[in-house]
């Protein structure tokens, strides 16, 4: 496991902003399985390739819907580790912070990450597939089908970022400025596959910021960052935190 070198650890206490990014690589070390990982049970003949779509969801909302159940009661029995936890503690030392995440699974929040955007948004939340009105949580379907919007009618989804969709506006523009502000940007967890949050270790690096690299392997942002750390985030990250603000 790569050591934590001393101009790094200065280099993260001296700055003013630290922005990071996540994938799926950070959760996976909770339990949540990644998007990549085969289907099980009931599910091991579908593609999630295929159910993650507004076309699959027009075809059969039901079949989508109830994979995303099944998704979300799978999060009922994970915590957040080690890697969550030291990134809500670093947001507490920096004078300015943003954890911009891939993730949908609210482990960020529920470690005590405040200072974050979900680019992909959370799969605790739904929304109406035609208004978009947002409702707070996740409801049960009773009737053999997903939900109705109390606002249209239209079935309700989860609030997730699906395959030909774009992501959230605001989010998107706060990781961009983050990405052009900060001092430091860390990727951690993640391929460096899925544009266009793929792009933002790039974007930092260009304004000058000292880019990290979390990961056990190489990533096509391994070329782009100063400092590449191998080994899981869940060692690393707390490992990183504690050699800049020991004590």
């Amino acid at each position: 496991m790569t050591a934590i070198a001393p101009r790094l650890a200065n280099a993260l206490r001296d700055a003013r902003f630290v922005a990071v990014l996540t994938g799926a690589g950070v959760s996976a070390e909770s339990g949540v399985p990644t998007f990549r990982d085969a289907q099980t049970g009931l599910w091991a003949k579908y593609d999630p390739h295929e159910l993650a779509t507004p076309a699959a969801f027009a075809r059969n909302p039901r079949l989508v819907w109830d994979w995303y159940a099944e998704r979300r009661a799978r999060l009922a029995h994970v915590e957040p580790n080690p890697a969550h936890h030291a990134l809500a503690a670093l947001e507490r030392r920096v004078p300015q912070f943003l954890l911009a995440t891939q993730n949908v699974d609210g482990l960020h929040a529920r470690a005590g990450s405040r200072k974050l955007v979900e680019l992909h948004g959370n799969i605790a939340r739904v929304k109406c597939s035609a208004c978009s009105a947002v409702a707070a949580t996740w409801s049960d379907a009773a009737s053999g089908e997903p939900p109705r919007c109390a606002a249209c009618g239209a079935f309700l989804r989860p609030d997730v970022v699906w395959f030909y969709e774009l992501l959230p506006v605001d989010a998107q523009a706060a990781a961009e400025k983050a990405a052009s502000d900060c001092d430091v940007f860390i990727v951690a967890g993640t391929s460096g596959e899925v544009y266009p949050a793929a792009e933002l270790p790039q974007r930092a690096r260009r304004a000058g910021a000292r880019v990290v690299e979390v990961n056990p392997q190489p990533t096509p942002l391994s070329a782009v960052a100063h400092d590449v750390l191998r080994g899981p985030a869940g060692a690393m990250l707390p490992a990183l935190v504690r050699a800049a603000f020991p004590g």
